[in-house]
């Protein structure tokens, strides 16, 4: 999503302004001044207190820090707690961290199945806690997976965890400025969110984290954000952050009219000009607006990317940030498609920038892409 003019607007003005906004004089006072209103602003739209809005580097960043974070600071408090719980369709930057602890710092990963639209297993999560809830550390499920736009139960989640008293962390990086979204309302104990998916800048992201709790840090240094995160602030980029979090809610309810209508439409393009074309998630009033994945039958999903690149269409077979890794979607397959499918299929997102006129060019590429996709599939066959 490109940067939004009002962000880009506050980035510059910020941008100018001198002062390190960890100094005591009078230029990083005012530089404070800022960061904290922006921090502030950001607070009330989420539904949080401005204490527990904690500034990152990225969502990457945020997300790391609360599964580590979290994992480390409960079993430092009791070490039967060495658990951790993510869903089977977590982003990378949930996946691999807590795949990490269970490689290198003898962490017990577990992850709750899903069913073919993407809605993790309740029963089995409530189970779990039951019957191993005192050895949990955490639980992670994101609050809307980037692939397949499935929006997640997460109160559910929280009342489960509940019964034993375990920390919830959602990604909701996807989620933010799309669908309604309140820190407080869903309960949980940490929420993490990234500014460039609503229109802010690349490189600054967020970890809401509960008032009065600690976890342990990645990184020291300043002993900045509560001391869970040094490092100097990147203040043109947070007080950005703000401006785009403000404009994003400001037009939430029009903007996810517009993407829904687009979605549904490309949704129908495709399974009438491409027979036996499937949709890979949950219907659209349990899905985000913004994403819809295709699976286009006897075709690859490498020849697919190019084809569409060459029209001047940029989709994504995965994560944005997994792109190039020649391997079948770990979402798609978890939702019980075969390896087959899962290569056959492709991730489409838009935003309040895109028009109808975008899929209307996209419906007058599909059949000359899919008709030479098929045949590079057929001759490689």
């Amino acid at each position: 999503m490109p940067m939004s003019g009002v962000a880009l607007a506050a980035f510059s003005e910020q941008a100018r302004a001198i002062g390190n906004p960890s100094s005591v004089h009078g230029f990083g006072r005012s530089v404070r001044k800022d960061l904290e209103n922006a921090r502030e602003s950001i607070a009330s739209i989420i539904g949080a207190h401005s204490s527990e809005v904690i500034f990152t580097g990225s969502g990457t960043e945020a997300d790391n820090l609360a599964i580590k974070g979290i994992f480390w600071q409960r079993r430092l408090e009791d070490n039967r707690r060495n658990i951790v719980v993510i869903s089977a369709i977590e982003h990378h930057a949930v996946l691999d961290p807590a795949r990490w602890l269970a490689e290198f710092d003898g962490a017990e990963l577990i992850e709750i199945p899903v069913d073919g639209q993407g809605f993790i297993d309740l029963a089995f999560l409530n189970d779990l806690v039951v019957r191993r809830g005192d050895e949990i550390a955490l639980i992670s499920i994101m609050h809307s997976n980037n692939e397949i736009g499935t929006l997640q139960p997460i109160s559910d989640v929280v009342a489960i965890a509940e019964k034993k008293e375990i920390p919830v962390h959602t990604d909701a990086i996807q989620s933010l400025g799309k669908v309604e979204l309140s820190f407080s309302e869903l309960g949980v104990f940490a929420m993490t969110l990234s500014a460039h998916k609503i229109g802010g800048p690349v490189g600054v992201g967020a970890l809401i984290l509960r008032k009065g709790t600690e976890i342990t840090p990645l990184l020291h240094g300043g002993g900045q954000e509560r001391e869970i995160r040094s490092g100097t602030f990147n203040a043109a980029g947070i007080v950005a952050f703000a401006a785009a979090v403000q404009s994003s809610e400001r037009d939430r309810e029009k903007n996810y009219a517009h993407m829904k209508k687009l979605r549904e439409a490309l949704i129908n393009i495709a399974k009438r000009e491409v027979p036996g074309a499937w949709i890979n998630g949950a219907p659209s009033e349990h899905s985000l607006p913004s994403i819809v994945n295709i699976g286009f039958p006897n075709t690859e999903s490498d020849s697919l990317l190019l084809l569409f690149d060459n029209e001047g269409i940029a989709c994504s077979a995965g994560s944005a940030c997994s792109a190039g890794v020649q391997q079948p979607s770990h979402v798609l397959l978890a939702l019980g498609r075969s390896e087959k499918e899962a290569r056959s299929s492709l991730r489409f997102s838009f935003g309040p920038q895109n028009s109808m006129s975008d899929i209307e060019y996209l419906q007058a590429c599909l059949p000359r892409v899919i008709e030479r996709a098929q045949a590079a599939f057929k001759a490689s066959a």
